[in-house]
């Protein structure tokens, strides 16, 4: 009976076999088409061809996502006008507002100064600025602005000069415009 063995002994063909499969292997697997996508070097083709494909292959990307870009882009500047609408529109809110304000202030000081008669400023006009000083620090600071508003500005002046600081300051504001209410001195 014949004999086997679990080792079966090598012949110069089987090792010969072995080395080539192994050199093949190892170049396969450093061929540089494998090691960029995996696959075998397509022999034959140019690298021409290859780079025409590609550039084939952008373009139809190109193609097909073309659309979609214009239409996020639309879809974006849509939105940034209505931003932008927005915006202009609370401004213009913003204005009004600050017009309507104007045109309340001068229609107070309209009002403020029509309501001290010529007469009485004609009387204050000629009275001592101390004297004046004491009534019109006795008035409230609407009328008491509108008098002096009235007087020339050197009488007016005079009579400021010798009201207390506080008072005559408060008078001034209203002069000005800085303050809007007719609130009576305490």
């Amino acid at each position: 009976m014949p004999k086997f063995s679990l080792m079966p002994s090598k012949t110069m063909r089987s090792r010969g076999r072995s080395v080539f499969l192994g050199v093949f292997a190892a170049a396969l697997f450093a061929s540089p088409a494998c090691a960029q996508d995996g696959r075998a070097a397509e022999s034959g083709k140019p690298k021409a061809n290859a780079d025409k494909a590609a550039e084939i292959e952008a373009s139809r990307f190109c193609a097909n996502v073309a659309p979609s870009i214009a239409e996020a882009r639309i879809a974006w500047q849509t939105k940034r006008l209505g931003e932008l609408d927005d915006q202009v529109k609370q401004r213009l809110a913003d204005l009004e507002k600050a017009e309507a304000s104007v045109q309340e202030w001068v229609a107070r000081r309209d009002a403020m100064i029509k309501a001290a008669s010529d007469d009485l400023v004609a009387i204050y006009a000629k009275m001592q600025p101390e004297t004046v000083a004491v009534q019109l620090s006795a008035m409230d600071d609407q009328m008491a602005a509108a008098i002096l508003a009235k007087l020339k500005p050197g009488v007016a002046g005079a009579i400021l000069d010798e009201m207390e600081a506080e008072r005559a300051s408060k008078l001034a504001s209203f002069l000005s415009g800085a303050s809007g209410n007719g609130e009576k001195k305490s």
